[in-house]
């Protein structure tokens, strides 16, 4: 819903959000997920609009809302036992400067400052490793800076000043997230800032409704919020497809030449487009995949990024699309190129017509409003569809290897017989049990896979810690490399053993590996590792969604029967036998 991405107009939100929950809840395949909200003061109005932006993000919302300013004693205690009952998948902790107990006195020693700074620390760890208990995802505000300074800019200095006392405590929360599995910090200190302070930070709102912050800054407030929530459960989008005339460079490549467009630092403009390009670059590094589509001749279009002072290079782009075709065309192919759905993208095209054209086209294509180019960056970057819960090394590589899935692709042309090329990419898949070094990454790969996901449950890394530790469970993950790279750790399969059977509770494989007979080798694998548990029947389950249809035959591909099928089901039986033959063949095999 427009209303609701960056820039939004946070009065209408607040005024019109009964009638917007109610479109947004017409949506179909929503997710469930169960949302905590612990209260450090007034959450009544966050509650309703985060839920409109979690709608948004394709995500259902059951809310638990703890008692006002009762955060502590629910999350250290839960003496009512209603927080662990409702199970949430997580947790959200509304806090702010107000919740701090230790501030310091000016009439305190340093010593006495120092002995109030390590009591509010250890108050905070406390409460932070008890919560660990409930074994969800734990998102904490950091504090925002103090209104007022008694100490004017002495403040920040002095360990007697309070801004000098909420930085520290903001890089000591800082450092819990870092050192932490599933510990989130959510940047209230930044959000205000980015608003500022003077009006983030009502006096009127907090004496009247102890509302930590103004009312009109409560949808900024939950967008970031819930920007974090769908990156956790692997709703964020995965690439942006850009226009380059005016979207990356300031004029008409075609017509005024690659020295003639604004680039650089020589003017307004060129330092403009410059930053944006700087931004992309980030993002880039992080994992998102950048494409162009652009209505230009393709040796025209790439001159521009041959210039000295431009910060992208052609070879930064996954797909370069520089055609006269329809945009919409050109993003479905940049989609099916890379194996994603329409809807992980992001288009950014100054020209309205065309970005009219998409949405019509294409609504499940992201399409944020660009105005002047010296806003692109602050659009692109508030917009929150890109927002990390982590970023792996293998996300840092993740342009790199969809480049060398474009070479994969051209090799294929060779060859007559497609095994035959399969064999000459030199595949060494690697096969082992979960474990706490991959952790991080089968986790996140477990939450963003949509598409060969054959039931489309995600898991927590806590969860997956201690489905590790059950006996009656087996895990495997896969890696595979070839000759043009390593595309890390694709596939992941969880199975839980009853006696002579186990049924497949999970199982996803990366769409950059589609093709590749990975699947096949990995079931492979589990056929061998169910063999040495005493297991003589798999059990696999499809539950269908309008994501996942690649992988709706896969199951009887490899030889499992059709037990029953319904709407919203299918199950499927494989009796292994004496003598099982592999089904994948063109690739070395490691086990861990």
């Amino acid at each position: 819903m427009r209303c609701l991405e960056y820039p939004f107009d946070c009065a209408m939100i607040l005024q019109k959000k009964r009638a917007l929950r109610r479109e947004l809840r017409e949506q179909k395949d929503l997710v469930p997920k169960k949302v905590a909200i612990l209260s450090g003061s007034t959450v009544g109005e966050i509650k309703n609009i985060l839920e409109l932006f979690l709608l948004n993000a394709g995500i259902d919302p059951t809310f638990y809302v703890g008692e006002y300013a009762r955060f502590y004693e629910e999350g250290m205690f839960d003496p009512s036992g209603a927080l662990t009952a409702f199970a949430p998948d997580v947790i959200y902790v509304h806090t702010s400067v107000h919740n701090l107990d230790h501030l310091p006195l000016q009439t305190d020693t340093p010593e006495q400052a120092g002995q109030k700074l390590h009591d509010e620390t250890q108050r905070w760890m406390g409460l932070w490793r008890a919560m660990q208990r409930f074994g969800c995802p734990i998102i904490q505000n950091n504090f925002e800076l103090p209104d007022a300074r008694v100490m004017g800019n002495l403040d920040a200095v002095d360990p007697r000043g309070r801004v000098r006392f909420v930085r520290r405590m903001n890089d000591m929360t800082a450092l819990w997230a870092e050192k932490t599995p599933n510990f989130y910090l959510h940047d209230l200190c930044w959000l205000s800032a980015s608003e500022g302070v003077a009006r983030w930070c009502s006096p009127a709102a907090w004496c009247a409704y102890q509302y930590a912050l103004d009312v009109p800054y409560i949808p900024v407030l939950c967008h970031s919020l819930a920007s974090m929530i769908k990156s956790i459960f692997g709703k964020n989008k995965k690439g942006v497809v850009l226009d380059l005339d005016n979207t990356l460079w300031g004029g008409v490549i075609g017509d005024d030449g690659a020295e003639g467009v604004a680039l650089g630092e020589e003017s307004p403009a060129g330092r403009a487009f410059t930053a944006f390009q700087r931004y992309l670059k980030g993002l880039s590094g992080m994992g998102v995949l950048l494409n162009v589509s652009s209505k230009n001749e393709d040796a025209a279009a790439r001159s521009g990024f041959a210039r000295a002072d431009s910060v992208l290079r052609a070879e930064d782009f996954v797909c370069f699309n520089a055609n006269w075709d329809p945009k919409p065309k050109n993003v479905e192919a940049i989609a099916q190129a890379v194996n994603i759905l329409p809807d992980s993208l992001v288009f950014l095209d100054d020209n309205p017509v065309e970005r009219d054209l998409m949405r019509s086209a294409l609504p499940a294509v992201s399409v944020p409003e660009l105005d002047a180019p010296e806003n692109y960056v602050r659009i692109l970057d508030r917009g929150g569809w890109f927002e990390p819960a982590s970023v792996s090394d293998d996300d840092r590589r993740r342009g790199e290897m969809y480049r060398q899935n474009a070479q994969r692709a051209a090799e294929v042309q060779s060859f007559a017989n497609y095994d035959d090329y399969l064999r000459s990419l030199s595949m060494r898949a690697e096969f082992g049990p979960f474990d706490a070094a991959h952790l991080e990454r089968i986790t996140q790969l477990i939450n963003k896979t949509n598409q060969f996901n054959m039931t489309t449950r995600r898991y927590t890394a806590a969860e997956i810690e201690a489905l590790c530790a059950d006996p009656a469970h087996l895990t495997l993950y896969g890696r595979l490399a070839d000759k043009f790279g390593d595309n890390g750790i694709v596939t992941a399969l969880i199975g839980r053993q009853d006696g002579e059977t186990v049924e497949i509770e999970l199982w996803i494989m990366s769409c950059r590996v589609f093709k590749r007979n990975l699947e096949q080798t990995l079931f492979d694998r589990l056929v061998t590792v169910c063999g040495e548990r005493g297991v003589r029947t798999i059990i696999g389950r499809f539950l269908p969604t309008a994501k996942n249809l690649p992988a709706k035959e896969f199951y009887p591909s490899v030889g499992f029967e059709r037990v029953s099928e319904s709407e919203t089901e299918t199950v499927y039986r494989f009796e292994i036998p004496d003598a099982y033959e592999p089904r994948g063949n063109v690739m070395e095999v490691v086990s861990l």
